[in-house]
């Protein structure tokens, strides 16, 4: 059988939580194996010496400092010992590559960093013959710097401004680092020449228990709304949906109203050019403006009619999808109660993403020095590059990047939706795992990493090459002609689109996988055909869902941008509390968009569970619903309007009853 099922095969049967074995089992080998060539790339750079080099630094001769080298071929002052030079000295620190990120500076080992500005060759020759730490290249002797004609390409560029040591990497940084970009120039400038900045970041450190303060209320706030959000979502829904409406008539009226008063004012000129017949050249172009204005007018407003007509045939059909989604919020919201740990999925997400992250950088860091000695033609210095097929370790660590960090956030997907399904499918909500989003994690981890890791593996296919063309994009910026420039855009925005739709996707298969146990395709395709029978529900939910969700985001900013005016009212000074009270805005809205994602994975995880349990279940002994009360009730209601439809179409005849509708098992909780 192919991915997608290239055999037709009968119809299983749904069996909830029944039977566990393990899914995709050789996308887990593979994925594993993958992770195995990640690590090895770090072990690679910490035995071939690129973590050492990191960590320590290492000079234009290719001498790692504080250790004694070995001689490498070609390369003169290669090998010496320089384990008593712990610190790396740059010639001139301030020549730097921006595009390359690299210093052309030459680089030498030395014993003690210059911690006073040195201004004259007879100065450096006193701080080599005071400290032992010669500043110039190791070929030439220190009592000597003053009168050696080397000394202006190999000695540092004067003045040797006063540095320190880093505390983890031996760089000798100088003090004043402002030379290090030439964008930093305007940003130094305006530090002095005015204290504007300097009162900034005062007001924040003046602020600062106020900036956690506020912090925690988002964060307050954020769980607060995801259960009071189950008792206002029917009138939340409903008042959204009303302005929608109206706000489109209203549109739509005054665009009329507008064509018109330009018809009427066109009229009048037009009566007044029959009238008088030495009219100016002025006035008629005015005319012929007021006209073009009018038809103008006229498109836009027959526009705006054709979508407030479709916009309230759509609502017309969909009102009882609406239902629908007040009450997925309804029952989202008692998920939230029975299984609390949910909230912090957020928070244990960001942390591996972290730790990955973290992990990712540094070994990014070890491969910039790991590799062969190569001497720069250009500034003839020794640098550590990939050569041959080691160079494509950099592009494999990059797919890592991509790959890995999506099989985090569809473990979350997984998780959540293990636990969500765990919960609608047992029937007495007093016999739920004691940890259920423990227990979504264990089968996640026994059965289902394959799945997860083919999941997140599709959606790095499409990721890679958008990437790949937002970097081509961006290089070529101002120099493709406009035909080019309009294809990458359209390419960059299908492939975001079909991203967005394959996340989409994953989800449910996801969910489909926590329900039945099926490999990833298999999920999806099911999946698939679920979400296509129940297309206008799935648009309804999508549509009013999302919108409802993101006005919560806006009431929790909004909210928290208000307490913190409050409590920073006292400082009167505009510039002391702009930035505290940006930082808490900013928090706000990342705390209330990672908590209302989870929000929203659980309303699609419901959807999928109650369009199953529909579908496979009727009410009758033996197919019981396993839906929730709020859920049943919105199927009771559906049955009446069909059954009343139905009996008016067949009037004379025997009327038409639907199966009786049979509670879930007695001890289930509906509260």
């Amino acid at each position: 059988m192919g991915c997608c099922g290239s055999t037709e095969r009968t119809k299983r049967e749904w069996k909830p939580l029944e039977d566990r074995s393990c899914t995709d089992l050789p996308w887990f080998l593979l994925f594993t194996v993958f992770c195995v060539g990640m690590g090895s790339i770090c072990g690679f750079t910490i035995a071939t010496g690129g973590a050492g080099r990191l960590v320590f630094g290492y000079d234009s001769y290719g001498n790692t400092c504080g250790q004694r080298n070995e001689q490498i071929e070609g390369v003169r002052l290669s090998g010496l010992d320089q384990t008593d030079k712990k610190y790396v000295f740059f010639l001139d620190p301030c020549n730097i590559d921006i595009v390359e990120r690299k210093i052309k500076s030459m680089a030498l080992c030395v014993s003690l960093c210059p911690d006073e500005e040195l201004k004259t060759y007879q100065d450096l020759k006193r701080f080599a013959m005071h400290n032992g730490s010669e500043l110039c290249s190791y070929e030439l002797a220190g009592h000597k710097y003053p009168g050696l004609p080397e000394r202006f390409d190999k000695c540092p560029k004067l003045p040797v401004p006063p540095s320190k040591s880093l505390p983890v990497f031996n760089r000798c940084t100088p003090v004043d680092i402002s030379c290090y970009a030439k964008f930093a120039e305007a940003v130094v400038m305006f530090v002095s020449d005015n204290s504007v900045l300097h009162r900034l970041i005062g007001g924040v450190m003046a602020s600062k228990e106020i900036i956690v303060g506020l912090c925690l209320l988002a964060l307050v706030l954020s769980m607060i709304l995801m259960v009071i959000i189950r008792y206002i979502s029917a009138v939340l829904v409903w008042i959204l949906t009303a302005m929608v409406v109206l706000g489109s008539l209203a549109g739509t009226s005054i665009l009329w109203w507008m064509y018109i008063d330009r018809r009427l004012t066109a009229n009048k000129t037009l009566s007044k050019e029959t009238a008088e017949t030495t009219e100016t050249k002025d006035a008629k172009e005015e005319a012929g403006m007021t006209r073009d204005k009018a038809q103008v007018l006229l498109v836009y407003a027959i526009a705006a009619t054709v979508f407030t007509v479709i916009l309230l045939l759509l609502m017309l059909f969909m009102r009882k999808r609406v239902a629908l989604t007040i009450a997925l919020f309804h029952v989202a919201g008692k998920v939230f109660i029975h299984l609390p740990l949910l909230t912090l999925q957020p928070f244990c997400t960001f942390l591996a993403l972290l730790l990955f992250w973290m992990y990712w950088g540094l070994v990014l860091l070890f491969l910039g020095t790991t590799g062969n000695p190569v001497q720069n033609e250009e500034t003839g210095l020794t640098e550590f590059r990939l050569t041959g097929p080691l160079q494509y370790m950099t592009w494999y660590h990059a797919v890592g990047l991509i790959w890995i960090s999506e099989f985090i956030l569809a473990c979350q997907q997984m998780t959540v939706a293990g636990a969500v399904v765990t919960y609608y499918y047992t029937r007495d909500k007093t016999r739920l795992p004691v940890t259920p989003i423990l227990s979504s994690v264990l089968r996640l981890m026994r059965y289902h990493l394959g799945t997860v890791a083919k999941g997140s593996f599709i959606i790095t296919l499409v990721k890679i090459p958008r990437l790949f063309l937002m970097y081509v994009h961006n290089q070529l910026k101002g120099k493709e002609n406009a035909c080019a420039r309009c294809m990458l855009k359209t390419c960059i925005c299908c492939l975001w689109c079909l991203e967005k739709c394959l996340n989409y996707l994953n989800q449910n298969a996801y969910a489909a996988t926590a329900i039945n146990s099926t490999s990833f395709c298999t999920s999806a395709r099911d999946a698939f055909v679920i979400l296509v029978e129940n297309a206008l529900r799935v648009a309804a939910i999508n549509a009013v869902g999302d919108f409802v969700l993101f006005l919560g985001k806006i009431l929790i900013v909004t909210s928290t941008a208000f307490a913190g005016v409050l409590l920073l009212n006292y400082q009167r000074d505009y510039a002391e509390w702009v930035l505290p009270l940006i930082i808490v805005c900013l928090f706000a809205f990342l705390v209330a968009h990672c908590f209302l994602s989870i929000f929203e994975i659980v309303v699609d995880v419901l959807f999928l569970c109650f369009a199953i349990d529909t579908k496979y279940n009727d009410g009758t002994p033996g197919k019981e619903f396993y839906m929730d009360k709020a859920l049943m009730e919105f199927v009771e209601n559906s049955r009446k309007l069909e059954r009343v439809v139905e009996r008016g179409r067949s009037r004379p005849t025997v009327s038409v009853e639907g199966p009786e509708m049979k509670p879930m098992a007695p001890g289930t909780s509906s509260a």
